[in-house]
């Protein structure tokens, strides 16, 4: 019998994460209206945009190391889950520019040390004889999660408001954490 091309893990991994990116997506298309709701304009957005890549930037660099040195590097996917829910929390108290700043940076943090942390777990279980296939299913993934986001994102806004969007996206998060952080170990 034929092996599926996606095992279970993978298969956990890649719903977990989808749940993530696609909270993410539901802010992008929108920002530059939560920014100036805030009182900033587009290059204020355009900066925000900056420091959490940067952050991000940095702070993977880092955060690739110490996941290369934990035995369960699941867990700090979990921690960067967990990060970003905050962020996305607190989004919803931003009250200024310098703020919102700040929780750009959080939300960089959170990324940053899950990312190096989920695609070293990821690539523990790829077949080696299928692993373009499994990394293009995570890309493919992504792709979708992003189109399904931006729309429901502006779904949400449009229907409620921002602090309603921002509370699901943390939810999201939070739920992802919580999922992997309750599965048995073995199961990745």
């Amino acid at each position: 019998m034929k092996k599926p091309f996606i095992n279970r893990a993978l298969k956990i991994l890649l719903s977990t994460n989808a749940i993530i990116l696609m909270s993410v997506a539901m802010i992008g298309p929108i920002y530059a209206l939560y920014v100036e709701k805030v009182g900033g304009d587009l290059m204020e957005a355009s900066l925000a945009g900056g420091i959490f890549a940067l952050t991000a930037g940095i702070t993977t660099l880092f955060s690739g190391k110490i996941s290369d040195k934990i035995k369960e590097s699941e867990l700090i996917v979990v921690i960067g889950y967990f990060i970003m829910g905050i962020g996305f929390m607190l989004y919803t108290v931003v009250d200024s520019m310098i703020f919102l700043y700040v929780v750009q940076v959080i939300i960089g943090l959170g990324e940053a040390i899950y990312s190096p942390a989920f695609d070293s777990v990821y690539s523990k279980h790829l077949d080696s004889k299928q692993s373009g296939t499994q990394w293009g299913a995570w890309e493919s993934m992504n792709y979708f999660t992003i189109a399904a986001g931006a729309v429901v994102g502006g779904f949400l806004v449009s229907l409620f408001d921002f602090k309603i969007l921002f509370v699901v996206m943390a939810l999201m998060c939070f739920g992802s954490a919580i999922y992997i952080y309750l599965l048995p170990r073995k199961l990745l």
